[in-house]
């Protein structure tokens, strides 16, 4: 393991449950990408993250029981 990963593992160590989760799940599938293909957004979800981006741009973000909401409904 490498010095950067024991870091990251130390910070992430005092994070609650449920983000060492979100983050390890990440993590997990970043590491099981072959190098294949790429997914492409379509239109829709590229409006989607156009409208994100501009809200997040003027400090406007989604409740945490929203974002709840739609990870629970998007988990694998």
């Amino acid at each position: 393991m490498t010095k950067t990963m024991r870091e990251a593992i130390e910070a992430l160590q005092d994070l609650p449950e449920e983000r060492q989760d979100m983050i390890a799940r990440a993590i997990l599938d970043y590491a099981s990408f072959d190098g294949g293909e790429v997914y492409r957004l379509s239109e829709e979800e590229r409006d989607a993250v156009r409208v994100g981006l501009a809200q997040a741009k003027r400090g406007e973000f989604v409740s945490d029981s929203a974002l709840e909401k739609f990870r629970n409904r998007h988990r694998a």
